[in-house]
């Protein structure tokens, strides 16, 4: 076994729970300026902890919310926060959508033939699209027909 590798100031301490001031002796090396009178009469060192066995719910079986840093209130914080902003886009959509719908209502009234009016000018633009392939047809025949010129030669 090896010689001297056991700390020298292993000494009892008194730890005290700041979330329900129990205290508790127990032999420890840890160190501190702080001292306390105890049930025997001596003076201990004294370590001051938030959370202990005497405190922690899995050892007391009670639900007991311990937040020393305000993650709860944070959390909660950031729940209203997501859920107001979600409501403002929504708002935002919804009012883009009638505005949207409110200028196509306009522009259907300024055709004046309404739906007619609207129907004509697509059947119009299908006919130009058709004339368009047709044009495109006839160049690549006229390609097809200069290559076969060329490779007869």
């Amino acid at each position: 076994m090896k010689t001297d590798i056991h700390p020298n100031n292993y000494r009892p301490v008194v730890f005290k729970d700041l979330n329900n001031d129990e205290a508790f002796l127990v032999r420890s090396t840890a160190s501190s300026d702080e001292t306390i009178k105890w049930e025997d009469g001596n003076e201990y060192p004294l370590i001051k902890v938030h959370i202990s066995s005497t405190s922690h719910p899995f050892y007391t079986g009670q639900e007991k919310l311990v937040d020393v840093e305000g993650r709860v209130d944070r959390f909660k914080a950031r729940q209203e926060a997501a859920s107001a902003k979600k409501e403002a886009l929504s708002a935002k959509a919804a009012k883009k959508a009638k505005k949207k719908s409110e200028t196509e209502d306009d522009a259907t009234q300024k055709i004046g033939g309404g739906v007619k009016q609207t129907q004509r000018a697509k059947s119009r633009s299908d006919k130009n699209k058709d004339a368009g392939d047709e044009k495109v047809t006839s160049k690549s025949e006229k390609l097809d027909e200069s290559a076969d010129s060329t490779n007869e030669k």
